[in-house]
Parts: structure tokens; C-alpha cells; sequence
């Protein structure tokens, strides 16, 4: 399942509900760790992958990942798919992708991100903070119903591999 808010707090509730006991969960923009702290909580068991590139970061990461055993931080540019396949080589199943970049803005990258992060991962549910998207999915009208229940795209469960997306080389000069 894939859920999508602007509302902060709707976006932590969906955590709540979403995030298991044993989850190993990917946060893609996790600041100072305001939500890694819920998202800790409800996985004691499972480990928090968390993601941000900002300078005001790797501080409060650090001292967070001291407090929470079960958080690895990584101070890393989630936009260069090195560091994606990188990690997807080195880590165990994932369960919930969080993704919150920019807030309201950018839905655009929000949605590159999304997009490449669980067509590798492939994460059972994927949470998304995001106004644009909010904006563009309310503003929107379609006939066809065309919908995924897991935490990706099935349009791109097999068949569709992100380095293939010639479009995303406007993105990333690495593809």
C-alpha cells in the first residue's frame, strides 16, 4: 500500500499505523530525526535506515543513533543511485519506505525518489509526505483504475528497472 499526506502529523499516524514490531524501515529524509524517533519506537525490532544529505543532519543523527540502538544513519544524496544500489546490496528485506523531501515542494524528485527507491526495495507499504503530489493527485481525474497494492508501482515489478528510464537522465548524470 502506498499513502501519501502533507499533514505531518497525518503522516506520522500513518506510521503508526503501518510500521511493525520487527519492520525494517528506509526513511528517506529524516532531518533531525523527528519522525526516526516514532518510526524507532515502533520497530524496536527492526532496524531504521534513515537518509539525508543536510548539514543540520549528521549532528542530531549521531546523538540520536546513540540514544535509538536500532538507527543507521547515512549522511548521503538520495538522488545518486549509487548510493541506492549500494545499499540495496548490502541490506536485508525491507518492509516500510518513508519518503519526506522538501515537504511541499519538489513533487517531482519526491516522485524519482519514490519511484526508483521501491522498484529496488520493494517494501511492503511506502509512506510519502509530500504537498505537490497532494495537489496533483486531488486535481486529477481519470477513468481508468489502474492501482498497486503493495508499497511500489506494479507497473514497474519486474519488468521496468530504473537505469532503463533514459527520461531519468535529466536527473541524475549517473543513470
Amino acid at each position: 500500500m502506498i499513502h501519501i499526506s502533507y499533514d505531518r502529523k497525518r503522516y506520522q499516524e500513518d506510521m503508526i499505523n503501518s510500521i511493525q514490531l520487527l519492520d525494517n524501515v528506509v526513511e528517506i529524509g529524516c532531518h533531525i530525526g523527528t519522525s526516526t524517533k516514532i518510526i524507532s519506537r515502533l520497530n524496536q525490532d527492526g532496524i531504521v535506515y534513515a537518509f539525508d544529505n543536510s548539514p543540520e543532519s549528521t549532528e542530531a543523527m549521531n546523538n540520536l543513533g546513540i540514544e535509538y540502538s536500532n538507527i543507521k544513519f547515512f549522511n548521503a544524496d538520495v538522488r545518486n543511485e549509487e548510493v541506492l544500489y549500494d545499499f540495496a546490496r548490502k541490506c536485508e528485506k525491507i518492509d516500510v519506505l518513508c519518503v519526506d523531501l522538501g515537504g511541499g515542494y519538489h513533487p517531482d524528485t519526491v516522485f524519482k525518489v519514490f519511484f526508483i527507491w521501491s522498484s529496488i526495495l520493494k517494501p511492503r507499504v511506502s509512506l510519502i509526505r509530500n504537498r505537490g503530489l497532494i495537489d496533483f493527485i486531488n486535481s486529477s481525474t481519470s477513468n481508468e483504475n489502474i492501482s498497486s497494492d503493495k508499497g511500489y508501482l506494479n507497473s514497474s515489478a519486474n519488468n521496468i528497472l530504473p537505469k532503463n528510464l533514459k527520461e531519468l537522465k535529466l536527473w541524475s548524470d549517473k543513470l
